[in-house]
């Protein structure tokens, strides 16, 4: 029994439309990065971790995530294959911890895109109120009888509206994604363009209130506020997923990770500034911290657009990692490690349309009935961990491989890069608690379990 087969699984040809160009994928990026980082979580790291230096804690993010970004690329240049990461390591590391890397890439994307529905369900639900509108209390929360709550109604119906739109056409889903945002950077603009002339020198002259803090561990400073900021980055992997169709993947999936990335990173350092400069940081603790910044100023008119548009544009980052699971699920059917079924294509416009279901039926179940606060701990230690075998990937790679070939995308310092990231992650990972741990490895147990029982008898790998 060989669980660490190895397989070549680029593809040269697909039976999907190769449709994107490098503009779809740099939108793709964004959509799924751009979502409550920038409109929630700046306001509250800002307050309870790091004040105005909230800003270096975002570039140390962008730092760190650009790490793996540029593993992503590499691979993405020299192993175009669907999938991202599970189909990288399958070619590299073999079937098991392939398996095991697209497993915890599922976990991470299905927790992310139900928190985003139920995120965009609670600013829905508080403009709602403004004009005294409310569900019954039945449907109005996740699963909670004692409070009186069943189910949580709104998160599922956006699901079910975004698992239509990217069922119908992925060209349609994607172009609707891009449209939602240029809208939301509309937003943005407008708030640094009109905060701008609100800001208050005195409000940065404590620009590190909480320190730098520790490297592990630090329940505050610059370091904590990095540790959290990292995952709001979290979404560019989804470029790498949708290789299949995308025009010259070797030269535009590299292209799209690195300018997304960098456009983001800008966007976020840019909205921190504005808005630590707008409101002191200890103010900031509120959950929609761009819009309450500009009521605090006067400017309700801009306040009630950014809430608006971050109400339509939350729905961006669900299109974006609903179209990037379900073909991560495509990917693992197709190599027979789940059943052949979410393999299936639509006739005319070529979706998975089995493996998108079930990713909309997964995610509608997690947002309608489970508490996500209570399992993000467990969707960043996911991630963490195939990021981890994603670095060892890269020095594996090289070692078999050798260099990039002209026109491949070249990861500098290496393995030096790689073995940094591994500190890096580790780090995050050793800062939760004893209960994610032991959920983490139940996830683990779960996905072996699978593998063993399905998978290892169904693969498609020639021995």
């Amino acid at each position: 029994m060989n669980i660490f087969r190895t397989k070549n699984v680029s593809l040269d040809k697909t039976e999907m439309h190769r449709h994107l160009k490098l503009w779809d994928l740099i939108l793709l990026g964004i959509g799924a990065m751009v979502g409550t980082g920038v409109f929630t979580i700046t306001g509250t790291a800002a307050s309870t971790l790091a004040g105005p230096a909230l800003v270096i804690s975002i570039v140390i993010s962008a730092l760190c995530v650009g790490l793996s970004a540029l593993f992503f690329a590499e691979f993405a240049s020299r192993v175009p294959a669907t999938g991202g990461a599970y189909s990288y390591l399958y070619s590299i590391l073999g079937e098991f911890p392939a398996w095991l890397a697209g497993w915890l890439t599922m976990m991470e994307f299905m927790t992310a895109i139900s928190g985003v529905a139920s995120g965009w369900a609670a600013y829905f639900k508080g403009l709602l109120s403004q004009y005294g509108i409310a569900l019954p209390q039945t449907l109005n929360g996740t699963f909670n009888p004692q409070a009186g709550t069943f189910v949580d109604l709104l998160p599922i119906l956006v699901l079910v509206l975004v698992t239509s739109l990217v069922l119908l056409n992925a060209k349609a889903a994607l172009r609707f994604n891009s449209i939602l945002v240029i809208l939301k950077f509309s937003a943005l603009a407008l708030f640094v363009l009109v905060g701008i002339w609100n800001i208050k020198l005195d409000n940065w002259s404590n620009f590190a209130p909480y320190g730098f803090g520790q490297i592990y561990g630090a329940s505050t400073g610059i370091m904590a506020g990095a540790s959290l900021m990292f995952f709001g980055f979290l979404g560019f992997e989804s470029i790498s997923m949708a290789v299949d169709e995308v025009k010259t993947p070797q030269k535009n999936i590299p292209r799209g990770i690195v300018l997304s990335l960098s456009i983001v990173t800008i966007l976020y350092a840019l909205v921190t500034l504005v808005l630590t400069g707008v409101v002191h940081y200890s103010h900031l603790n509120v959950d929609d911290a761009v819009a309450f910044a500009l009521r605090s100023v006067g400017i309700s008119w801009a306040a009630s657009y950014v809430s608006l548009v971050a109400i339509l544009t939350l729905i961006t980052v669900c299109i974006s990692m609903t179209y990037a699971l379900s073909r991560m699920i495509y990917s693992l059917a197709r190599d027979g490690l789940m059943p052949a079924a979410f393999k299936e294509l639509t006739k005319t416009s070529k979706v998975p349309k089995n493996a998108t279901i079930l990713t909309g039926l997964a995610s509608a179940v997690a947002a309608g009935i489970f508490p996500l606060a209570s399992i993000a701990a467990f969707l960043n230690i996911c991630t963490l961990a195939y990021l981890i075998m994603l670095a060892y990937g890269l020095i594996r790679l090289r070692k078999e491989k050798g260099m990039p070939k002209a026109g491949e995308f070249k990861t500098p310092l290496v393995p030096l890069l790689p073995i940094l990231s591994i500190i890096i992650c580790l780090s995050f990972m050793l800062q939760y608690n004893v209960e994610t741990w032991v959920a983490f490895l139940v996830a683990l147990l779960v996905g072996s379990i699978i593998y063993f029982t399905y998978g290892y008898k169904h693969s498609t790998i020639e021995e």
